[in-house]
């Protein structure tokens, strides 16, 4: 257990940003499961506007430092060929 202030205080700090990190980290895999079921249902004009909502969810992630740069690189790659794939 903390017991110096400052431990307590960094314990304190901990506990909120946690919270924090876990809502954004929520929101975000809400906007993906979005465009996976546009990408699975087959409609194009929905899973677009999907990846689009999407993307700045991600980016904001990254900025926020709940999620790895490449890995969001590497998903909004993934996720864009997919709905590009949707048309042919």
């Amino acid at each position: 257990m903390a017991n110096t202030p400052q431990s307590k205080k960094r314990a304190r700090q901990s506990e909120r940003r946690n919270d924090i990190n876990k809502a954004r980290r929520s929101r975000i895999r809400t906007f993906l499961r979005k465009v996976e079921e546009a990408i699975a249902s087959g409609n194009q004009e929905a899973a677009v506007s999907a990846l689009r909502a999407a993307q700045p969810e991600l980016a904001r992630g990254v900025t926020k430092g709940v999620l790895h740069k490449n890995t969001v690189a590497r998903k909004m790659s993934r996720l864009a060929s997919r709905v590009k794939s949707i048309a042919q």
